[in-house]
């Protein structure tokens, strides 16, 4: 089965709340507390815990999350790699 198939049903909720999870299992191995990340980050306090409860946050205050924990490069080669989905698509990237 296609690794993308088990997401097909994923509601942007779904996916936020695995990103936030993700994100507070680095700062726990890191054994970094909520406010020291914060702090940290420039990101207030009260965004980072609404952040791990609901996975509702900022563009940038998640970049800024994602750098202060040492995770930036993975956001970097987002898009990176062309996925595509029809010969249409390939055709198109080619023009």
């Amino acid at each position: 089965m296609d690794v993308n198939m088990n997401y097909l049903w994923d509601t942007p909720t779904d996916v936020a709340m695995r990103l936030a999870s993700r994100l507070k299992s680095i700062r726990k191995r890191k054994k970094i507390t909520q406010k020291e990340l914060a702090g940290r980050s420039n990101v207030s306090y009260a965004t980072l815990r609404k952040f791990e409860k609901t996975g509702q946050i900022s563009l940038e205050s998640f970049i800024k999350l994602a750098m202060e924990l040492g995770v930036i490069q993975e956001l970097n080669s987002l898009f990176t790699e062309p996925v595509y989905t029809s010969i249409e698509e390939v055709i198109n990237a080619s023009k």
